[in-house]
């Protein structure tokens, strides 16, 4: 989800790729079928495992909720505290899909206010 709303709102100012420590086979349906009711047709994207490259190449690395799981990655990081949608009610990942929305609205206008490049923490 985050993929797709963040490179629609970048407009190719920025690019986002996800990936997952372990990733799901496909992409989930109620997932694709929330982000379709706003306008994102994510049906057709295949799940990525995130790679040691991914890491090293990235300036601003952002989890979702994963604890104890979190990859280590040379980027800076930051963590959304967020539901997996896995097994989540339509009504669920709904206001998932919609908190997420938020912070990547938030992290765009973020960057655009650093000229693209986030000062060190």
């Amino acid at each position: 989800m985050a993929e797709a709303i963040f490179n629609r709102l970048a407009a190719g100012r920025y690019t986002a790729t996800s990936a997952g420590s372990q990733p799901s086979e496909r992409v989930n349906m109620t997932v694709a079928e929330a982000m379709q009711e706003i306008g994102y047709d994510i049906s057709k994207n295949v799940p990525k495992k995130l790679t040691d490259a991914m890491g090293m190449e990235a300036d601003l690395a952002v989890t979702m909720g994963c604890g104890d799981l979190c990859p280590v990655v040379a980027a800076d990081m930051r963590d959304w505290a967020l539901d997996d949608p896995a097994g989540k009610s339509p009504l669920e990942v709904r206001k998932i899909r919609d908190e997420i929305f938020r912070l990547v609205k938030g992290l765009v206008a973020e960057l655009d206010g650093y000229g693209g490049k986030l000062p060190k923490a």
